[in-house]
C-alpha cells in the first residue's frame, strides 16, 4: 500500500525535475536569441563614417554587402567548406575503420590517443606550426601552399578531421561484422564488401560528419587567417575586417546575417540530399 503514494509523489516530481533538466539548455537559447537579436538590430541601423555610433533605421547595409566582391567571398567560402568535407571525409574513413575494426586493443589505444592530440593543442598553436610547414621551413615544396588556398584547406583538413574521425568510427562500430563475414562467404570481394556493405551501413555517421566539418568550416576564422595571410578570406575574415578594421559594425552585421542565411540554407539542403542518398 505505500509504494502506490510514493509513485504518485514521484510522477508529479517528475515534471519539475525535467524542467530543472531543461533549464541549462532553455538559458543558452535565450542567450542565442538576445545575441541573433542585437545582429539583426545592427545590421538595419545607419552607418556613421568615423563614428562607432549608428544612425536610423536603413536596407542600406544589405545591398551594400550584396555587392559582387562580398557575394565572391562567401562563393569561396562555399567551395574551401565543399572541399575541406570531401577530403576530410577520404582520410578519415580508413582511420575511423581501423578505430573501429582492429582487434588489437593495443592498436586501437594508439589510434585513439594520435586522433585526440590535436584537441589538447589550441587551433592557434596548431595554424602556427603548420605555418611553419608549408612555409618551406622544414619541406621544400614545388608549389607555393603558405597564403595560398590549397594551404588553407590543408590547415582546414587537419583540423576537422579528429571530429569527423570519432564520429565515422562510432557509425562503423555499430555495425555488426557479421554482415560483412557473410558477403564474403558469398564471394564478394573486399572492395565490393566495402561497398556495398560497409559504406551504406556507415551512412548515417558519413551524413553527420559531413554536416558537422561543413558547418565548422563554414565559420573558420584563425586557420583562413594565418594561413590565408589576408589573400584567402573566408566569411568569418571578411566581418572582423568589416567590423575592427573598417568600423563598420552595421555592415558587419549585415554580412554575418546573410552568411548565417546562407549557412542555414546550405545544411538544410545538404542534409536532405545526403539524408535521401542514406536512405
Amino acid at each position: 500500500m505505500p509504494e502506490a503514494p510514493a509513485r504518485e509523489s514521484v510522477a508529479r516530481r517528475s515534471p519539475a525535475l525535467g524542467y530543472a533538466l531543461l533549464a541549462p539548455a532553455l538559458a543558452m537559447l535565450a542567450v542565442l536569441a538576445l545575441a541573433l537579436g542585437a545582429l539583426l538590430q545592427f545590421s538595419v541601423r545607419e552607418f556613421i563614417p568615423g563614428s562607432i555610433r549608428t544612425g536610423g533605421l536603413t536596407a542600406d547595409n544589405f545591398r551594400g554587402v550584396l555587392a559582387s566582391h562580398y557575394l565572391r567571398y562567401i562563393w569561396d567560402t562555399i567551395v574551401l567548406s565543399a572541399l575541406t568535407t570531401v577530403f576530410t571525409l577520404a582520410a578519415s574513413y580508413p582511420i575511423a575503420y581501423a578505430l573501429a575494426r582492429t582487434p588489437s586493443a593495443r592498436a586501437r589505444s594508439l589510434l585513439l590517443i594520435l586522433t585526440l592530440a590535436p584537441f589538447f593543442t589550441g587551433a592557434i598553436v596548431r595554424t602556427y606550426a603548420w605555418m611553419l610547414v608549408l612555409g618551406n621551413s622544414f619541406v621544400q615544396w614545388p608549389v607555393k601552399l603558405l597564403f595560398e588556398p590549397r594551404g588553407v584547406l590543408i590547415g582546414l583538413v587537419h583540423f576537422s578531421m579528429p571530429t569527423m574521425i570519432l564520429i565515422l568510427a562510432a557509425a562503423i562500430s555499430h555495425i555488426d561484422p557479421r554482415y560483412e563475414r557473410a558477403a564474403a562467404s558469398l564471394g564478394a570481394r573486399p572492395w565490393r564488401v566495402f561497398w556495398r556493405v560497409t559504406l551504406p551501413l556507415s551512412a548515417p555517421g558519413v551524413v553527420s560528419g559531413s554536416l558537422v566539418v561543413f558547418a565548422w568550416t563554414f565559420s573558420a576564422f584563425p586557420t583562413p587567417e594565418l594561413l590565408g595571410g589576408g589573400r584567402v578570406k573566408m566569411i568569418a575574415n571578411v566581418v572582423k575586417d568589416l567590423a575592427l578594421d573598417a568600423f563598420n559594425w552595421p555592415g558587419s552585421a549585415a554580412f554575418a546575417a546573410l552568411a548565417l542565411l546562407v549557412t542555414l540554407a546550405l545544411l538544410v539542403v545538404t542534409g536532405r540530399i545526403l539524408g535521401r542518398h542514406a536512405a
